[in-house]
């Protein structure tokens, strides 16, 4: 490994700037692409989900982009206990992506709950050949990670999830991953294995491409607590799946500060400026626009503002879940559809990857 390069993680402007042309490039020509999207199935999905990624997965799905979803179950296994609901959690996972707008009738987007793609999973041992522990270690999402789960005792799994991501990227060959700022590394790692494997088996013809960023631009969406990234897990979330009285409720609760005038200041009024953003991203106006119609009228006033507008806002894929939970044989449908093809590209890549590696027989 002392001759192959090290892993760079690059500067954020960087990565962003290469982003902005990445986007201006896919608007232009969608077919030339293929994305690489997800998530792990540990509960379903909430308003800080659509609002900071799932709704450019709908975006770069209606501009034709050919996009595989994958859902990643096994690396629910890496700082977690709990697996009984895995299966169901990838139901509504499914559910919450086609509510959303993603078409998995379009030919070309694809929803797999990577377990069930075996051929993908192979991928993971000739990939941790390229990598060095210390490397792993040195990973700074995986110590961010292994901090949060609180665990005493560090499965090997949660050092080796970011080359079984590679390997989720990869094997179909993406093109693009959308990614927040704290997934970049893992990102980079993704590219220097790429780079690596191409440089050691297939330097006539390189297997894999080395995957781009797609740094969202969406604002990062507080939990109603108004001090932490909403979350399930801490109890702060507002989920898709919610009906109108339970949002109403959850907003009702929402921390704000005692300053009755309202002002959008993000950086002196986190609670209140959170309020305001969720309430301009479902009215579609400024959030310093509503907090000047509200003025002294307070929290109050506020928080029935975005009670309305995001009920409003969220009735039409609220209507559609209801009726996909009413018709599960479509669901699993999808995701048998998914895995075919998932398992379709696999096996193809995979057949690369034996012929380069000089063992196919």
């Amino acid at each position: 490994m002392s001759t192959i390069e090290k892993i760079n993680y690059d500067t954020f402007e960087a990565s962003l700037a290469r982003s902005k042309q990445l986007e201006k490039d896919i608007q232009e020509n969608p077919g030339k692409y293929k994305v690489l999207t997800g998530d792990r199935p540990t509960g379903r999905l909430h308003i800080g989900h659509l609002f900071g990624s799932l709704q450019n997965r709908v975006r770069l799905h209606k501009l034709g982009v050919p996009t595989f979803i994958v859902i990643a179950d096994y690396q629910v296994l890496t700082d977690r206990d709990t697996f009984e609901n895995i299966a169901e959690n990838v139901i509504q996972l499914t559910i919450d992506y086609i509510a959303a707008g993603i078409d998995p009738s379009d030919g070309r987007t694809f929803i797999f709950p990577h377990s069930h793609v075996p051929e993908l999973n192979q991928l993971l041992l000739p990939f941790l050949t390229l990598v060095t522990n210390a490397e792993l270690d040195r990973n700074p999402t995986v110590k961010e990670e292994i901090t949060a789960s609180g665990q005493k005792r560090i499965n090997a799994g949660m050092y080796t999830y970011p080359v079984h991501q590679a390997a989720d990227i990869l094997f179909c060959k993406a093109t693009v991953v959308p990614v927040g700022k704290d997934q970049l590394p893992h990102l980079e790692l993704t590219r220097t294995i790429a780079r690596r494997f191409n440089t050691r088996f297939a330097s006539n013809k390189p297997v894999f491409p080395e995957p781009q960023p797609l740094l969202s631009e969406a604002p990062i969406i507080l939990g109603l607590d108004g001090s932490q990234k909403m979350s399930k897990s801490r109890n702060n979330a507002i989920m898709l799946s919610a009906d109108e009285d339970e949002t109403a409720l959850l907003i009702k609760k929402a921390k704000t500060d005692s300053d009755r005038r309202i002002t959008y200041d993000p950086a002196n009024r986190p609670e209140v400026s959170n309020l305001l953003m969720l309430a301009s991203l479902t009215t579609g106006r400024k959030p310093e626009e509503i907090a000047e119609e509200i003025g002294d009228a307070g929290s109050g006033q506020l928080k029935r503002l975005l009670t309305e507008s995001l009920n409003e806002y969220l009735r039409p894929l609220r209507t559609r879940r209801k009726e996909l939970e009413q018709n599960l044989d479509y669901v699993r449908g999808v995701l048998r559809s998914g895995i075919a093809a998932a398992r379709e590209e696999a096996i193809k890549t995979l057949e690369e990857v034996r012929e380069v590696m000089n063992m196919k027989i």
